[in-house]
């Protein structure tokens, strides 16, 4: 693993410089990594917080809400551990050399498009091409 580069805190990957260059990997790292942490941390509050929750609630009504509140916990969680695999896949691109290309055509993703979600894998068009294909199959 090579040495983290310095990375100005002001810094937002631009257009006019050469892509996937040394900062503008460093920056979606961080990013992903900063974002992996939150996520990490909100699921342990959870789990402290579930801990802290449990017992017992003689009213048949509150206890249903109560399941019903912890059941929902329990799905957002479930996507978040799905997002931080997504997470860590990024990141493995970004040490293989593959990270901000896209997996259909291996055109550049735009630097728009990964900041707003720096785990995308594949052009605005590809992606759009890809969710009318599923839509397509999905009412067959």
């Amino acid at each position: 693993m090579k040495a983290e580069a310095f990375l100005p805190d002001d810094y937002r990957p631009a257009d006019g410089e050469p892509f996937m260059n040394d900062l503008q990997l460093e920056y979606f790292r961080r990013k992903l990594l900063q974002w992996k942490a939150d996520l990490l941390n909100e699921s342990r509050d959870t789990i402290e917080g579930m801990k802290d929750q449990t017992r017992n609630i003689p009213d048949l009504a509150d206890r249903a809400s109560e399941e019903t509140d912890r059941a929902l916990e329990l799905r957002t969680r479930d996507r978040q551990r799905k997002l931080v695999s997504k997470i860590d896949a990024a990141l493995r691109r970004i040490d293989e050399g593959e990270y901000g290309y896209c997996e259909i055509t291996g055109e550049p993703i735009s630097l728009k498009r990964l900041d707003a979600r720096p785990i995308a894998t594949m052009t605005l068009e590809a992606q759009e091409r890809h969710e009318r294909r599923e839509k397509v199959h999905r009412d067959d």
